[in-house]
Order: C-alpha cells, then sequence, then structure tokens
C-alpha cells in the first residue's frame, strides 16, 4: 500500500462525509469502499450498547458499515468509546482474508479511520436526536406542530398543497376523561384514537400531529374529509379489554380545505386560518366542525380591529354603562340593577356580541370589567350624593380574572376608591369548568362575602351547573338562566315549572335571593309569583336603559304596571 493510496482514499472518505445529513449506512459503506481496501479491511461493524449494563449482558444494536463479502477470520481490531449520549460504541475492524498482516503502520491508520468513522456516526445520532426532538412528539410519539409546518412549506414548494384540508382538532371534555377512567387510560384511549385517525391515512404526505394537550393539527387528502369527519364526530375506545369498558370519544373541529394555488398566498396561511376555524367552533355551543370561509376571514380583520383600538376606546370613555332594572316581584320596584356594556365607536352602537368574545381571548375582557366597575362606582356615589335613591348593581366579571392573585384587593380599592358602601356592588361570576378555577372561584367568594360585597352566579342552569357550585360556595344571589323560564308557546311548560319552581325552593331553604332573567312574558312572571321568586329581569319590564333614563327608576314613587 502506497501512501499516496492511502492519502488519495482517506481524502475521498472525508469528502464524502461532508453531506452528513444524507449519511446513510449504506451511503457510509460506498464511501468507505475505497479506504477499507487500502487498509486491507474486510469488514467494518459497531455495536451500540444504552449503558454498561445491556453491555455486559450483551444486549446490542449492530450496525454493519461494510463488508467485502467474504468471510473475515484473520485478525480485527476493537475500539470502545463512550459517546457523548454516554451510550457505548464498541467499532470492530476485521482484516481481509489471504492478504498480509497489519503492521504497526497500518494499525495506526486504521486507528485514524476509526476515529474518523466514530465522529460521523456520533453526528448521525445527534441529527437524529435532534430530529426526533425538533419534530416529534413525545409522550405519544407522533410528529409535532414543527413537522406539520415543514411538510405545509414543502407541499407549497412543490404545488401539491391545494390537494390537501388542514384539520385542528381538540378531543372534547378530556380531561373529564382522565378523571374518570385515570390519567394512564386516557392516555390509552388518546393513543387508540390517534390510531384510528392514523388508519385512515395512506398518503406519505398526510398526517396528524399533536400541537399539545389533546389538541391536535392533521394533514388529508381532500377526499378522506368525510372518512375522517366521520371519525371526530364520535366512537366507542375500548381502554379496558378484561372488561370490555369502553368510553365515547368525539372532537371539535376547524377545517381549512386549501384552495388552488392560484388563490394560496403563505404556506403559514394554512395554521392561520385553521386555527381560526377551529377557535370558532370552540367557543360555540352550537357547532362542533367550523369550516374557514371568506366569512370568517373578514370576521377575523374586525376581531383585529377590535382589538387595536380597544385601548384607545377605554381611554376615550367610548364604553357606556347601561342598567337594566332588576323588579321586586311583590310590589314592582326597581329593587337593583345589572350593570351592562354598550360601545359607541364611529358613531355606530357596537352590539356587545361583537366585541365581548373577541376581548374575552385575550386579558382585555379584564381592563373592561374594571373599567366598568369604576364607572358604576361613580354613578352610585353621585345618587348617594345628590339623595337619589341607590340601589345594589351587579357588575360582570369574566373568568378570566380567576387566575388573579390579587383580584380581591383590586375589586375593593375600585369601591373604595369612590367611597361607595360595599352593601351597593354586587359581583356576578359564571360557573367553572376546572377544578382550579373552581378552588379560585371559591376563594374569592369567600373574600368578597368577608368585605361585605354581594355576590351572584350567573347564569345558572345555562351549562352543565353542579350543585357543589352553589353547596360550597357562599353566593347570596342565585341568578336562574331564562332557559329554565319556560316558552309556553313551544316548550312543555309543565315540565319546565316543576324545575324551576324546585330550584326556587332549593335555592331559598339554603338562604339564596332568587332572580330570574330573560323574563318576557306575562306567564312567565305569574310563575315567579306563584313560586316565590324574589326578583325578576327582563325584556317584560325593560331593557338595559342608559343612564340618564334608568334614573327616572330611581324614583320612590315609581312601579311597573301588575
Amino acid at each position: 500500500m502506497s501512501v499516496n493510496d492511502y492519502i488519495s482514499a482517506l481524502e475521498e472518505f472525508i469528502v464524502l462525509m461532508q453531506n452528513i445529513e444524507a449519511a446513510s449506512p449504506d451511503v457510509i459503506a460506498e464511501a468507505m469502499t475505497d479506504l477499507c481496501h487500502v487498509l486491507k479491511i474486510g469488514k467494518v461493524e459497531m455495536l451500540t450498547y444504552e449503558n454498561e449494563a445491556a453491555e455486559h449482558l450483551g444486549l446490542a444494536t449492530v450496525h454493519r458499515y461494510y463488508n467485502c463479502g467474504e468471510p473475515c477470520l484473520g485478525e480485527y481490531i476493537n475500539k470502545r468509546i463512550i459517546t457523548a449520549d454516554e451510550q457505548i460504541a464498541v467499532y470492530r475492524v476485521f482484516i481481509m482474508n489471504d492478504t498480509a498482516p497489519w503492521d504497526d503502520t497500518d494499525r495506526k491508520r486504521i486507528n485514524l479511520f476509526i476515529m474518523l468513522l466514530s465522529t460521523v456516526t456520533g453526528k448521525m445520532r445527534l441529527l437524529t436526536l435532534t430530529h426526533r426532538l425538533t419534530f416529534f412528539d413525545r409522550d405519544l410519539n407522533m410528529h409535532n406542530h414543527r413537522y406539520f409546518m415543514s411538510l405545509i412549506r414543502k407541499l407549497y414548494k412543490e404545488e401539491m398543497i391545494d390537494r390537501f384540508t388542514a384539520v385542528y382538532f381538540n378531543l372534547k371534555r378530556f380531561s373529564i376523561v382522565n378523571q374518570q377512567i385515570g390519567r394512564e387510560n386516557g392516555t390509552r384511549v388518546m393513543k387508540r384514537f390517534i390510531a384510528m385517525f392514523e388508519n385512515l391515512l395512506d398518503c406519505q404526505d398526510e398526517c396528524v400531529c399533536r400541537i399539545g394537550g389533546d389538541n391536535f393539527i392533521a394533514l388529508v387528502k381532500q377526499e378522506k374529509l368525510d372518512d375522517v369527519l366521520g371519525l371526530l364526530s364520535g366512537t366507542g375506545i375500548t381502554y379496558d379489554e378484561s372488561r370490555s369498558e369502553r368510553i365515547f370519544i368525539s372532537a371539535t373541529a376547524g377545517i381549512y380545505v386549501i384552495p388552488d394555488m392560484d388563490s394560496f398566498t403563505l404556506p403559514t396561511d394554512v395554521m392561520d386560518r385553521v386555527s381560526m376555524a377551529f377557535q370558532l367552533a370552540k367557543g360555540s355551543a352550537k357547532q362542533d366542525v367550523v369550516f374557514f370561509d371568506d366569512a370568517l376571514l373578514a370576521r377575523s380583520k374586525q376581531n383585529n380591529e377590535i382589538t387595536a383600538c380597544f385601548q384607545k376606546s377605554i381611554e376615550k370613555q367610548e364604553f357606556l354603562v347601561y342598567y337594566q332594572p332588576k323588579v321586586n316581584i311583590k310590589d314592582r320596584s326597581v329593587a337593583g340593577a345589572e350593570a351592562l356594556c354598550r360601545w359607541v365607536h364611529n358613531e355606530r352602537l357596537v352590539p356587545p356580541a361583537e366585541f365581548i368574545p373577541v376581548l374575552e381571548q385575550g386579558r382585555d375582557i379584564c381592563k373592561l370589567d374594571f373599567y366598568m366597575l369604576d364607572n358604576v362606582c361613580r354613578d352610585i356615589r353621585r345618587w348617594i350624593d345628590t339623595g337619589m335613591r341607590a340601589v345594589r348593581v351587579s357588575v360582570n366579571l369574566s373568568r378570566r380574572h380567576l387566575s388573579d392573585m390579587d383580584l380581591l384587593k383590586h375589586i375593593v380599592d375600585i369601591i373604595d376608591r369612590h367611597n361607595v358602601p360595599h352593601e351597593y356592588i354586587e359581583i356576578e361570576l359564571t360557573e367553572t369548568t376546572t377544578d382550579v378555577e373552581f378552588k379560585d372561584l371559591k376563594r374569592i367568594i369567600r373574600g368578597l362575602q368577608e368585605a361585605g360585597i354581594a355576590t351572584s352566579v350567573d347564569d345558572f342552569g345555562i351549562g352543565y351547573s353542579s350543585l357543589n357550585l352553589i353547596k360550597e360556595i357562599p353566593w347570596n344571589v342565585l341568578k336562574l338562566d331564562k332557559s329554565l323560564l319556560p316558552d309556553y308557546e313551544k316548550d312543555n311548560p309543565e315540565q319546565k315549572s316543576v324545575m324551576f319552581r324546585y330550584i326556587v325552593a332549593m335555592g331559598r331553604e339554603m338562604g339564596l335571593e332568587c332572580i330570574a332573567e330573560g323574563v318576557e312574558t306575562k306567564e312567565q312572571v305569574k310563575l315567579l309569583e306563584d313560586n316565590h321568586c324574589d326578583l325578576a329581569q327582563g325584556f317584560y319590564f325593560d331593557r338595559p336603559l342608559p343612564i340618564k333614563e334608568f334614573e327616572t327608576r330611581l324614583m320612590d314613587d315609581f312601579r311597573y304596571d301588575k
């Protein structure tokens, strides 16, 4: 073997290994062929062990990088290396048959070759690990959001993206599933549901990826969409084969059918638009699946405009307090009011349904709530100072406040800044959806009680209200949602009347003041009278009123007609 032959083969091996991303075992074998021939090497293999215990037990993964095709029965060189990730790699290099033994120079060169090979294989392992950490969710051993975006960019570049549909979905009420069957079974159910989803996919470019928690995003061929929606609408998943126990799993989803390339703009639009559809589905009580369309895009633009101009609108006092009277059923007097927000922007009265859900997506709703409380306190202080009759006013607080450890202090500071007696303020909070929120709610309500501030549970009966909500938390007022009141033209009035009667009786027995909201008919008022419901609020008596008009209802002799 000449020195020139060795140097030339070594240089070729090094050059070929520069393209490390493509260095598969076959590529490495091809790259080292000439060098192995020059060094009289017949076979090269690497044994890897997870740790020393695995090495002791002989539990190796064998990687064969080169084989001349003939048995190698002569001498060999072993080199043991502990890798950066604390695995053990043993490189074994065998001499060719029917060739002169290696001399010291040969062995030095072979050791150098092994060190180069270990560098290459180490980088391969590092790249594999990096790829896995970057593009895989380790908990469920599946692709993640980064992989989804890399696939979108690839298909966009290949001008094939318009053959696919993006599906962003969330497994409904999965926290409750974990509570019912345990987290281990819950994980098993999640994996099996995703496996069923993956079974619908047969194209290399289709995928389902985990975003986090029980949220997933998928890319599917457009002709598969009906099958996918069928699965997302719900299926039974077995989690205990021994007892054949199953649980029903369904999903909320946003869908973006990707348009033709002429209508497509940027790869990031896919995620933006499917997320937009998903958020609408997530916030809807009626739709589990929402498709992205131009109307949704226009709504998103409108939402962005609301968010952008919110702070200036607060500073310009564009948000107004309207008061909806709470009426004493017995004598028809105004016993209180609920403060409701109205927004006058660009000479237009913006309906709450347009801006409240937008602000609730972030912390802006908390700023608006404190703004409303501040203005209510200013009005009450003026009523007291001018000798007008003052009544207790309820102010809504979003659940977003529950994470604020200083919420009680913020509320009391606003009330006390206006020197308003605490009995004139009532704080309305809705039912919670998680154990953490429930504990926070309990803490806040107790703190308000100690400060002498009344509290009411808003919209009781609108969702899946738990009796623990009124059993464990010391509310003052039980505010019954209008869905509990019968519509005598549409409903079976007897059934709802029975429910209403017993809820009011239970509330009164527990010492709660009961108020029915959404009262709109004479028959509903009669139902309240017959069942001793204290207060009513609704269009039958009054709509939410501007401050000046509401103040006419505060006259001592004002009564609504019976």
